[in-house]
């Protein structure tokens, strides 16, 4: 057993204490620190005997959050208390009303939306979608829930590392399909960003290292670069009277390895490794104006990339967030971004949302971005009753993309998701001018409804009183507004198409002399093979099934009914259940599956084909029993954080018998003989059996895609090494 030092820990966490109080000061107004101090207290005695994965006490946790509330999000004391007792109603018996009667009832209506948020969602699929509805809309409630969930998230990633591996799995995968994209929406970005790299570090730890490594290699010759190159725009900043900080910052891991996997080159080869952000301290009427005129003092020194000018000052982003940036060629022909902003867009920026309330308009109402999209959140929420899983695919696709601005006829600015449609802005402007939407004019274009807009289009609807909404529709709109009102439109129809269906199959039921029972609307929907019985009746009211088609129905039961009495035996048709045998004794147990790591039938998923030696996971699927996922599949990321209940453990044990299929990309400069030496090292080396080779040259370049058997991931990297020394062979790498 480890020895606990119990008065070092006591010093420890009112050293952690000590750090919230100083970090809060600025913000505290008089009796903050009373109520805070009584705060912690409660949480200390409430957690006094539970201990983290880690070993750690448990009152790190709620110090730590409330931490990240104060000094990366920039939140007040009713954060802070909040923060403190986040677990406290879950893990004690204390309830909502005693933390109402300490610390009133805000603090206790924030600790109740986390309280019915909390927790590693472990209920597979829509049972998580549903609490991330939830979630959201306490957001109505009051945000600072989904600030602290944030914070708390972060520090779970943060201390992931005591966690076991499947957990590790499934936690990161979370935070990266649903925290990661919510930071980015509320504008914090350097939280988006460290949830992005804890992500990667914990699901290809390789690559993460990798990267990291070569930043910190880098990173002597970046700061020299860096100064050389402010270094002319400095002297004149100064010339000219201008109040600024400069700051050069390297991207993040996550979005250096996005860029190699995206563009599919090496480290050396991204470009923009690093951005010079320029921060004015000037008035807020002079902002603009002072912008333009530092990005003109840039553009004086090095050449601006036209395509990549970003103005987010004169159209602020709808999560607030405002900036102009620029990518620029420097003397040494590197490219550089450039981020030209003040103290309030760059505080705005970091800190996103908590920002706003520092810097509210005269009004009294924050930036106009955050308070829309909040309504946008809010407007979504209520006209959603279709399944959570859904409801997840909207939101994500609505607030986590780029915007485009388009206009109405009278100049009115619409900001909708980057893809959206004639058909998107038409429902924008209201629900009946979308359903009857038969057409609209770009630019004074005639355009159909499917026509994508692009920043700056002028947009004018034309509508038919005879138009009414399809079910194609809902694959030409992306905002969930549109498909929600779409979606209204058709149950509409379809319940009046049920309601005709069922008045025929009654008729035509009766007109053959056979009972209208549920039993025999059960068998009538088995025969017709749909899913439900309203289904069947939708598809005779709408005439898809032909109403006399009934009488083949009627016919396949009295042959049943003659077939059973010839037999004896009637089959019982619902045993469609798929055993996972065990093949224990099987010559080659290549892969361990599930808590007792058992040797169990599995298949090999082909969107990733895993090989020995990969990192993997085990999917339970509905019909195919369990397959095998490399945990750096492109379908990882859904399956872990929505269906974390199906996943489990996997890990290959080191037999060699098996040969499993791999495919490598070859790319070289083409000489006489190249193929030949290549195809030899396969061969004559390493005896592997190669299944397919294509090669391709063009002007002196050599590429090629060769499929072989392998028996694990060091036989490939051996193979891949060989293969690299080769003449002429400049790059060799696998893929799926």
């Amino acid at each position: 057993m480890v020895h606990v030092d119990v008065e070092e820990e006591r010093k420890e966490i009112l050293k952690r204490y000590r750090k919230l109080l100083k970090q809060a000061k600025p913000v505290l107004k008089p009796g903050d620190t009373k109520l805070i101090k009584k705060a912690f207290n409660i949480s200390l005695d409430a957690h006094k005997d539970m201990r983290r994965k880690s070993g750690e006490p448990y009152i790190y946790h709620p110090l730590e959050v409330a931490l990240v509330c104060v000094e990366e999000i920039g939140l007040g004391t009713t954060s802070i208390i909040s923060a403190l007792l986040h677990d406290v109603v879950e893990d004690t018996d204390m309830e909502l009303e005693d933390i109402e009667r300490e610390f009133g009832h805000k603090v206790m209506t924030i600790i109740d939306g986390l309280t019915k948020i909390s927790g590693v969602f472990e209920y597979g699929s829509s049972q998580q979608a549903e609490n991330f509805r939830k979630m959201l809309l306490t957001l109505s409630d009051d945000v600072r829930v989904i600030l602290i969930k944030l914070a708390d998230r972060l520090n779970n990633m943060r201390t992931l590392g005591s966690m076991p591996r499947h957990k590790q799995l499934k936690i990161a995968s979370e935070t990266m399909y649903l925290y990661a994209p919510l930071a980015h929406r509320l504008g914090l970005y350097a939280i988006k960003s460290e949830l992005e790299d804890l992500y990667l570090k914990y699901t290809d730890s390789e690559t993460y290292i990798d990267i990291v490594k070569k930043i910190n290699e880098s990173k002597s010759y970046r700061n020299k670069f860096i100064k050389t190159f402010i270094q002319p725009i400095e002297d004149e900043l100064i010339r000219q009277k201008f109040h600024f900080t400069i700051k050069g910052r390297p991207k993040s891991v996550y979005s250096i390895y996005n860029k190699m996997k995206k563009q599919g080159i090496p480290f050396e080869e991204v470009y923009d490794l690093f951005a010079i952000r320029i921060i004015l301290d000037t008035e807020l009427e002079e902002e603009k104006a002072d912008c333009w005129q530092v990005y003109s003092i840039v553009t004086d020194f090095y050449r601006p990339n036209p395509d990549r000018l970003r103005d987010w000052i004169s159209t602020p982003r709808s999560n607030g967030y405002e900036s102009l940036h620029t990518t620029v060629m420097s003397n040494t022909g590197q490219w550089v971004e450039v981020q030209i902003r003040t103290n309030r867009m760059d505080e705005i920026a970091e800190r996103g949302y908590a920002a706003h309330w520092k810097y509210k308009d005269s009004s009294g109402k924050s930036g106009p971005g955050l308070d829309e999209w909040i309504n946008q959140v809010r407007s979504m929420l209520e006209s959603n009753d279709g399944s959570a899983i859904e409801f997840m695919d909207d939101f994500r696709g609505n607030f986590f993309h780029d915007e485009v601005f388009v206009f109405t006829p009278k100049g009115e600015l619409k900001v909708l998701p980057h893809g959206a449609s004639a058909l998107d802005f038409a429902f924008e402007i209201h629900t009946e001018i979308g359903a009857k939407c038969i057409g609209a004019k770009v630019n004074q274009r005639l355009v159909p409804i499917t026509h994508k807009l692009k920043n700056g289009d002028q947009v004018e609807i034309l509508t038919s009183s005879k138009q009414k909404p399809t079910e194609d529709w809902l694959s030409n709109v992306v905002t969930s507004r549109a498909k929600a009102k779409i979606k209204d439109a058709l149950r509409e129809e379809k319940k009046s198409a049920i309601i005709d269906g069922k008045e025929i199959v009654q008729r035509k039921l009766k007109s053959m002399k056979m009972d209208f029972t549920s039993e025999v609307v059960e068998q009538l929907r088995a025969f017709f093979e749909l899913k439900t019985a309203n289904e069947f009746y939708y598809r005779i009211g709408k005439g898809i099934i032909d109403p006399t088609s009934i009488k083949s129905f009627k016919d396949f039961k009295e042959n049943q009914k003659l077939k059973a009495k010839a037999t004896g035996k009637v089959k019982d048709e619902s045993t469609f259940t798929k055993e996972i045998k065990s093949i224990k004794g099987s010559d080659h147990d290549q892969l361990l599956i599930g808590e007792d790591m058992d040797v169990v039938d599995y298949i090999l998923a082909k969107c990733c084909n895993p090989i020995p030696g990969d990192d993997v996971f085990g999917f339970v699927t509905i019909n195919e029993g369990i397959k095998i996922h490399r945990t750096s599949c492109p379908n990882a990321l859904e399956l872990l954080s929505n269906h974390g209940n199906r996943v489990i453990k996997a890990r290959w044990t080191s037999q060699k018998e098996i040969a499993f299929l791999a495919g490598l990309r070859i790319v070289g400069t083409d000489r006489v003989g190249l193929i030949n030496d290549v195809t030899k090292v396969i061969s004559n080396e390493l005896k592997v059996n190669m299944r397919s080779i294509t090669v391709d040259s063009d002007a002196g370049v050599f590429e090629g895609t060769i499929k072989l058997y392998v028996h694990s991931t060091e036989h490939l990297d051996h193979l891949i090494k060989n293969l690299q020394l080769v003449e002429g062979v400049i790059k060799v790498s696998r893929f799926d």
